[in-house]
């Protein structure tokens, strides 16, 4: 594994352990080079209650960029859409150990925007 990846999950490591200490649901963000996917885990990290990516159906128009940040943009509110319909308000926000910055930055400002709260 390369450095600059093992001081990332690092970083989430340390989030996430906080996030189950709280016990609230979290919001949890991981990139690759060619998708963008959102889950929101249980409060206990056990269960998947709701998941997005820019994989879905509709989400990114054919032929647009699926790791854009319109396409980040168009994630969160996907996301915070799928977390209404599952009841849940609120959220830990865990990023991966991602910089908030970019398509982070994007996807959580557009999931707040849709009306989730972290």
């Amino acid at each position: 594994m390369h450095k600059k990846n093992e001081l990332r999950i690092k970083r989430a490591t340390k989030t996430r352990a906080k996030l189950r200490e709280l016990a609230v649901p979290a919001l949890s963000v991981h990139k690759t080079g060619q998708h963008l996917y959102a889950q929101i885990f249980s409060g206990d990290g056990q269960t998947t209650l709701a998941s997005a990516s820019t994989l879905d159906k509709g989400l990114v128009a054919d032929g647009a960029s699926r790791t854009n940040i319109d396409a980040a943009k168009a994630l969160g509110a996907a996301i915070a859409a799928k977390a209404k319909e599952a009841g849940i308000e609120a959220v830990g926000f865990d990023r991966s150990g991602y910089l908030y910055h970019g398509k982070v930055k994007a996807l959580a400002d557009a999931a707040r925007e849709a009306g989730l709260k972290f």
